[in-house]
């Protein structure tokens, strides 16, 4: 029995567009993740590792929206090529099994060195824009999450006895941030 063709998609941000990474690749099931892909903490990602069987196909546009890091795309590929699953990145024309040859191990860690290089030096510029920006006064960070009057409702909120993590349900924030707030320091809302 051949098994199913799984499709993964990941986009950064939430209002980047999905569709042409597997347009027109016919897939039984696809698992979307709008997140980044610095480490293997995605919601999709986790469902979809859970997901595929033995003798299923995933196929993914570009190793990069598997992982921006080496480690974690060489333990995504060995885990899922050790359960059986064939694994297919569309852009790179590379096909990996868990019988692959010198040539496909060696192409998997230069592809994979070549993507987290690639994420290392958009951080840097990322950082590089906010110092100059900073320099010109340009740069406040992100909003708060929170306005004062709603700080101070929170504060008393849980000094009323409400659980922090229902205050921080109700207040749209993360427990995190929650307790930044209660602590007095500056607090960014979640991505």
């Amino acid at each position: 029995m051949n098994g199913q063709r799984i499709g993964y998609i990941r986009v950064s941000t939430v209002d980047q567009n999905t569709e042409r990474q597997l347009d027109g690749i016919e897939l039984d099931k696809t698992f979307t993740d709008k997140a980044s892909g610095k480490d293997t903490k995605r919601p999709q990602l986790e469902l979809m590792m859970g997901f595929v069987r033995s003798g299923d196909t995933l196929i993914v546009h570009s190793m990069d929206r598997l992982a921006r890091d080496q480690n974690d795309l060489h333990r995504i590929v060995q885990t899922l090529t050790g359960k059986g699953v064939r694994i297919e990145f569309l852009k790179e024309h590379l096909t990996f099994t868990g019988d692959d040859s010198p040539i496909s191990k060696l192409m998997l860690a230069v592809m994979g060195a070549v993507h987290e290089f690639e994420r290392a030096l958009i951080k840097e510029r990322q950082l590089e824009g906010i110092a100059l920006a900073k320099k010109r006064g340009a740069f406040k960070g992100r909003k708060k999450s929170l306005s004062q009057g709603e700080v101070a409702e929170l504060h008393q909120r849980i000094t009323a006895g409400m659980s922090k993590a229902q205050a921080a349900r109700e207040f749209g924030i993360s427990r995190e941030t929650l307790y930044q707030y209660l602590r007095g320091t500056e607090a960014t809302p979640e991505a």
